[in-house]
């Protein structure tokens, strides 16, 4: 990547970038969101087959929640065409969260997908403005570098809320959870997820859905997922991670059983209460940045 990429350039290219610009970017991440939601199994997590480990909120919440944001991505985006400092951004994000309660009746869906995907609309839109030819096809290494070099600082030194299962877990067990994950610029989305996904697939042509769950497993795999740390601990979190990596281990979604298998797992999670919303939002994050680089 060259030094140029991460530059904003004012004039012609944000004068480029238009509402229906930054419409594309939110409905390339809302699309994200609803493909996410429709992967399953999954283990313990919401989709469009049944609520997993919760029993306040169903697909149609996920729906209605994901509806009720897109505005505020597509606001996100074009804060970051015009080069706006993360405060900007965290009042949009803050609205974003207060829509998405009034859409849920407080149920608390997407709000680590609207910090998530949120920085990566923001860093769609300064990349838009770009002038050294990456505008166009925006790689998902340019937007992770994005959010790293513009405000990875920003991230680590903000409010930690004071009751959310990302902060509690910080305190108790010093993960560093979705922060640590921008503030680094999506490492586990970038080296995990995606390559993960392309191998699925390799692995199932033709099965999207597929190659999303082999994403999501080796995602589970691979991440300190602070949802897990607050509903099991660390038990919870081992237990959950050496499921993934067993299934992994097996063969994937290449065994001819895998749905049988990973919805085994899920079932072992429900049990256990667990739900790695985490992971969750790092494969709709995974899915968004896949999903720029194909349909730039």
């Amino acid at each position: 990547m060259t030094s140029v990429a991460l530059h904003r350039v004012t004039g012609s290219g944000a004068d480029r970038f238009t509402s229906q610009s930054a419409a594309h970017i939110s409905g390339v991440a809302v699309a994200a969101l609803i493909a996410e939601l429709e992967t399953w199994p999954k283990p313990g997590l919401v989709s469009h087959v049944d609520s997993g480990s919760h029993t306040d909120m169903t697909a149609s919440t996920f729906r209605d929640s994901a509806a009720a944001i897109e505005p505020f991505l597509a606001e996100l985006a074009e804060a970051g065409a015009a080069g706006a400092p993360m405060g900007r951004l965290r009042t949009i994000g803050i609205a974003a969260e207060h829509a998405m309660l009034s859409a849920t009746r407080g149920v608390n869906t997407h709000r680590g997908a609207i910090f998530g995907l949120g920085l990566l609309c923001a860093a769609a839109g300064t990349a838009w403005t770009d002038a050294s030819g990456l505008a166009r096809r925006r790689p998902p290494g340019l937007l992770c570098e994005l959010v790293r070099v513009h405000w990875g600082q920003s991230i680590l030194g903000g409010p930690i809320p004071l009751h959310s299962h990302g902060a509690n877990a910080l305190r108790r067990h010093g993960a560093g959870g979705a922060r640590a994950q921008a503030a680094a610029g999506f490492p586990h989305a970038r080296e995990v997820g995606l390559p993960a996904l392309h191998f699925g697939r390799v692995l199932a042509p033709g099965n999207e859905e597929a190659a999303r769950v082999q994403a999501f497993f080796a995602l589970l795999a691979a991440t300190e997922d602070t949802n897990l740390l607050h509903r099991g601990g660390t038990a919870g979190l081992a237990y959950a991670q050496a499921a993934a990596a067993d299934f992994l281990a097996s063969g994937g979604i290449a065994q001819p059983d895998w749905q049988d298998e990973a919805e085994r797992i899920h079932r072992a999670f429900i049990d256990r209460r667990l739900s790695p919303g985490g992971c969750a939002d790092l494969l709709a994050i995974t899915l968004f940045l896949d999903g720029l680089e194909e349909h730039p």
